[in-house]
């Protein structure tokens, strides 16, 4: 049946795709396109969940394929599963909101044949990498995501309108994914050196290598995985390509694709290295708490809608990876309970995630369809307009703000417990991080609630600000349809952790002597944290919010309310009729938030005031911006890139085209050779 499974996810991504190719351009082609992605989507769901429920990994080697490296090896275990289960929880419903998206490409703005094949050929490599069970295989999977994606971005690079700021988008995706790429390169070569370079056997050689070395793997894993996973300071592309690319891939990309690159860091620190010092853990938790909450400061400065989300994704890869931290300090200090409990609230977080971080991508593109901006300052009434919508990203903003009873706040719960557990750490220097990442993931949430207060609020109510979107109208019955799959999942994801927790602690068990589930949690329909430290129930939370809610209209019925519709304009400070002049803006909202961390967001003010001719006290209009300095950009890539240019600069003077120049290099260079030979 695995292999079953397996054959259709790989016929249904091809079938996609070459649907594309022939016949991209018709409607009759996109639903083609997007079937075979979700038949793909739909397979991969079930190839995930078949082996985590049975616990057996699933292997499939095909020789021919990359000869060199012993042929396409793949094999499925547990750990993967769940990132499977990940990549068709996004598949699904974006290739299903496609259908509708994409016809607004049929005026020739981008090749639909391209997209539809990009689209397939992306979610088939991304579901590949989880079954990598070889260095070459991984790697070339693993660059076949990275190449997709690219030319994914680059969709509406040769738009009429384009601006030239989606090719620059593709400039720096392309750099820093192949940048991250040459470090998994040197971190496979030095774990695998001298053997075939299948996973097994780089298990089993990693018991043996120095500490240095294991160290060096670690840091290059880090920072190559890092880098596709959007950690700051490496995070620079993700809010340049993000936004750029289609709303579907858009959320793909964010929901998905991003935490593959936790997926790795898992495979190299826990998998093949077995683990490591506490100082492991303690740099993934450090940067993910620096990077949850730069992350959630960005994004309250934006009023871009998709810039916005692109840095709640830097944000919530800094709490998964305050789990995953977390889980690793603990293991090396042979705390396994506490270990599972950091891992499970990292794993839980990435699925929660793809689910509401993909709602509100999608939400973020139905207003863009109606629309036409994703300026938040052009926006404002759209839930009159577009009240399906509107319901479906606030579903995603109050997932997304730990609310419960949604998904959103079990998994942050989880990952709040294994911190506190972390006051028992045997190393006053490490237990002293555990307060302080406690402290930065409870300003995180606190801080992500108002940013989507303000999202939500400045997009959707109040009057409309432009003629955008007063004419706005609703998604197509397609893109309301992949909105409800994921606000289904939402849902789901966050009343029933019972079921959830033991299927991630099924994918974990044996990873690098870890228990067993059954031995950490108290399940039921309330989830105990070990050692009964902590305790919570989202079913019993859902449902006494719904008792409270049916018991209000019969409270109302007893006191005998006057329930009579009555009607009244808002009240405007003695002004007759309201205009959108009267409304909060995005800047206002979030102007006492940079005046608070303006040490952090450097702010630069333009004020500009044009008065009447005659008088100076009649002020006919007043422009205001504030722009905040962007400090890795500032500080670290621009002398990066100032130092390149001029290494540049120099080595290009060597191509001087003169034939007597290039045979004198040729020459010094033998010579150089030779005397290597003749020392070494």
């Amino acid at each position: 049946m695995m292999q079953t499974f397996f054959f259709l996810m790989l016929g249904g991504y091809a079938f996609g795709a070459l649907s594309a190719a022939v016949s991209g351009r018709s409607a009759s082609g996109r639903w083609l396109t997007a079937l075979g992605a979700m038949i793909g989507g739909g397979a991969g769901i079930a190839l995930g969940g078949q082996v985590l429920l049975s616990g057996t990994s699933f292997t499939q080697v095909f020789p021919n394929l990359l000869p060199l490296a012993g042929g396409l090896a793949l094999r499925l275990d547990p750990l993967g599963a769940v990132f499977l289960l990940v990549i068709g929880l996004g598949a699904v419903p974006a290739a299903l909101y496609g259908v509708g998206y994409t016809a607004i490409y049929a005026d020739g703005r981008a090749s639909l044949p391209g997209l539809g094949v990009m689209f397939n050929l992306f979610l088939l490599t991304m579901s590949l990498v989880t079954l990598a069970d070889n260095i070459l295989t991984f790697l070339f999977m693993w660059e076949g995501m990275s190449l997709t994606s690219y030319f994914l971005v680059l969709t509406e690079a040769n738009a009429p309108a384009a601006d030239g700021s989606t090719a620059q988008a593709g400039v720096w995706y392309a750099v820093m994914t192949h940048t991250g790429l040459a470090l998994l390169l040197a971190a496979f070569v030095l774990l695998g050196a001298g053997g075939s370079g299948s996973f097994a056997e780089l298990r089993s050689a990693a018991a043996a290598l120095p500490a240095t070395t294991r160290n060096v793997i670690f840091l290059l894993a880090l920072l190559g995985f890092g880098s596709k996973a959007g950690v700051i300071p490496l995070h620079v592309w993700l809010p340049r390509a993000h936004p750029a690319a289609p709303s579907h891939v858009s959320a793909l990309m964010s929901g998905v694709m991003i935490k593959l690159g936790i997926y790795g860091l898992l495979r190299m620190a826990l998998d093949l290295l077995g683990g490591g010092p506490a100082w492991w853990g303690a740099l993934v938790l450090a940067l993910g708490a620096i990077s949850a909450l730069l992350g959630v400061l960005y994004a309250l400065m934006e009023h871009d809608l998709k810039r916005l989300l692109a840095y709640h994704s830097v944000e919530n890869i800094g709490i998964i990876l305050i789990g995953v931290g977390a889980g690793l300090v603990f293991h090396s200090y042979g705390m396994m309970t506490l270990a599972v409990l950091g891992f499970i609230g990292g794993l839980y977080h990435t699925i929660n995630h793809a689910s509401f971080k993909g709602l509100l991508f999608l939400g973020a593109g139905a207003v863009l369809h109606a629309t036409h901006t994703r300026n938040m300052e052009e926006m404002g009434g759209l839930i009159k307009r577009m009240p399906w919508t509107a319901l479906f990203f606030l579903i995603g903003a109050v997932a997304i703000s730990a609310l419960p009873p949604l998904n959103g706040f079990v998994s942050e719960w989880l990952v709040f417990q294994a911190l506190l557990g972390g006051f028992n750490l045997p190393v006053p220097e490490v237990a002293a991080l555990v307060p302080v990442a406690v402290g930065m993931l409870a300003l995180t949430s606190g801080l992500a609630a108002a940013c989507f207060v303000k999202a939500f609020g400045i997009s959707f109510l109040a009057i409309p600000r432009s003629q955008e979107a007063e004419h706005a109208h609703e998604a197509p019955a397609t893109m309301l349809a992949g909105m409800a799959i994921l606000a289904v999942a939402c849902i789901a994801l966050g009343l029933a952790p019972f079921a959830v927790v033991p299927l991630l602690g099924r994918a974990l068990t044996g990873l690098a002597g870890l228990p067993a589930t059954e031995t950490t949690f108290t399940l039921g329909l309330t989830v105990q944290a070990p050692g009964g430290f902590g305790s919570v129930s989202p079913t019993l939370l859902a449902l006494g919010l719904l008792v409270i809610l049916g018991l209000t209209p019969l409270l109302l019925r007893l006191l005998r309310v006057n329930g009579r519709l009555r009607l009244g304009d808002t009240w405007g400070c003695g002004r007759i009729g309201q205009t959108p002049r009267m409304e909060y803006t995005a800047t206002a909202f979030a102007e006492p938030l940079r005046r608070v961390f303006a040490e952090l967001y450097r702010p630069t003010r333009e004020l500009t005031i044009d008065t009447h001719p005659e008088s100076k006290y009649f002020v006919q209009a007043i422009a205001y911006r504030s722009d905040i300095t962007p400090l890795f950009e500032q500080w670290l890539y621009d002398p990066l890139l100032r130092l390149i240019r001029g290494l540049a600069r120099q080595v290009r003077k060597l191509q001087a085209g003169s034939l007597h120049l290039y045979l004198a290099y040729i020459a010094v260079v033998l010579m150089v050779l030779l005397l290597a030979v003749r020392w070494f």
